[in-house]
């Protein structure tokens, strides 16, 4: 990226302003691209702690601190610099999640899930998909609808309408 920025100043110097305007171009793209590999990466976190959840039935303190984590970061992610427009929008993240993500959250997870008991072609036959989306869905249209303040206290009374969720709630896990 160094050198981009050197060229951009050269350019600039040098009176070429549609090159300075594509290296900017150039520059904007490489900032959403990392933006979106990191709201992924945080999505797939997210469903990791969802499968853990849904094939053994519980909630653990670090399931939950993970899940809230992801979700105040892709909050924080996903809004632009202007306040007023997203990386990805609402309707976007089922797409996301089916095509870019869930593959590699059922891998990951296969690792964790019951102490590593299934193989990722295992747990990818356990897991209910849909259930899965739709629950991952909820979370994430939390980011949209509440602010960073209010975000922590929903997200943990969400999930006590996990399995195991009353239990955790209760301290009985």
């Amino acid at each position: 990226m160094t050198q981009e920025f050197i060229d951009l100043r050269n350019s600039i110097l040098q009176g070429r302003y549609a090159d300075a305007l594509a290296i900017v171009d150039e520059l904007e793209g490489i900032s959403k691209q990392a933006i979106l590999r990191n709201l992924q990466s945080y999505v797939n976190i997210l469903l990791i702690h969802l499968i853990k959840n849904q094939v053994e039935q519980k909630l653990t303190n670090s399931w939950v601190a993970s899940i809230r984590n992801s979700i105040r970061e892709i909050k924080k992610l996903n809004i632009k610099d202007n306040k007023n427009s997203y990386y990805i929008n609402q309707d976007e993240w089922e797409n996301l999640i089916e095509e870019e993500v869930i593959e590699d959250a059922i891998a990951d997870a296969s690792v964790e899930v019951m102490n590593g008991k299934y193989s990722q072609f295992q747990l990818a036959d356990i897991i209910d998909r849909t259930r899965l989306i739709e629950n991952a869905l909820k979370f994430l249209a939390l980011t949209y609808s509440y602010s960073a303040k209010e975000l922590p206290a929903v997200v943990a009374e969400t999930l006590t309408q996990l399995p195991g969720g009353e239990d955790w709630k209760a301290g009985r896990w």
